[in-house]
């Protein structure tokens, strides 16, 4: 079958193409360009949120549910490049001794009285609104192929709104919807989505301060998206870098490591 074309058909053909290509690189950013931009722009994000070397910090969640008295919980948190961290629970009393490792995107939890750890998912949730993944993997670069939206303007300060898409399943969300100031890379917010699209919680990066060497959030604001007024709100403190040798992040070494404390 052949297909026939009166020449202004032809030419109106070619001033279509004409016109999306300038739509396209009209701006002089190639699609390669925009990619790299928006795995740069995440990179820097983690950066901001967390030291690349290791590092120790304390971090306060207090959770509440309309209704309910208030949860306190306290941890520590030793990480080390994103890859290896553990989270010991230092509050409440009773589930001291407690401790997550987290190897990759492989985590169990140790229990005081039973001799093997239990394997857990970075998505089950640890306390309020908190998930494991976010306190064990707090890695948006490693996790997630992002591509950039728009950009909005949020109280004055020009916002990259991006979109990060999980690399497999055994990451924290399906999707994460992002705001990074464009000015210096600080994180916004955050909307936290399931793999059947749904808006799980949203997340708040508040109270920028000095902290482990630069300015960080301080504060999170962790809301549910599906029942109002279930907050969980996480204080950061008491960081400092910390040499952790590869050791450390073993199944061998948590015991003693818990009994140090």
């Amino acid at each position: 079958m052949s297909l026939k074309f009166s020449l202004p058909q032809i030419l109106a053909r070619c001033a279509a193409l004409a016109l999306a290509g300038a739509a396209l690189c009209g701006s002089g950013i190639s699609h390669a360009d925009d990619v790299e931009l928006a795995r740069s722009v995440v990179a820097k994000a983690d950066e901001v949120r967390f030291p690349r070397d290791g590092f120790q910090v304390v971090i306060d969640i207090n959770s509440s549910t309309p209704g309910e008295q208030a949860e306190d919980r306290k941890y520590r948190i030793l990480s080390k490049g994103n890859e290896n961290t553990i989270v010991q629970t230092l509050e409440p009393a009773s589930d001291k001794g407690q401790a997550m490792l987290m190897r990759g995107r492989d985590l169990w939890v140790f229990m005081p009285n039973v001799s093997q750890p239990v394997r857990l998912s970075l998505a089950q949730r640890l306390t309020g609104q908190v998930a494991n993944g976010d306190l064990a993997r707090a890695n948006f670069a490693g996790d997630y192929e992002p591509k950039i939206l728009r950009t909005e303007t949020i109280d004055g300060e020009k916002m990259y709104v991006l979109e990060l898409a999980a690399v497999d399943r055994g990451v924290t969300y399906a999707k994460v919807l992002y705001w990074v100031r464009q000015s210096n890379n600080w994180p916004h917010r955050a909307e936290f989505y399931s793999l059947s699209d749904r808006l799980l919680k949203v997340c708040k990066y508040e109270k920028y301060q000095s902290l482990g060497g630069r300015v960080r959030p301080t504060q999170l604001i962790m809301e549910d998206a599906l029942k109002k007024g279930e907050v969980s709100v996480l204080r950061y403190s008491q960081m400092t870098p910390k040499d952790l040798p590869d050791r450390v992040f073993t199944k061998q070494y948590m015991d003693k490591l818990n009994r140090v404390d």
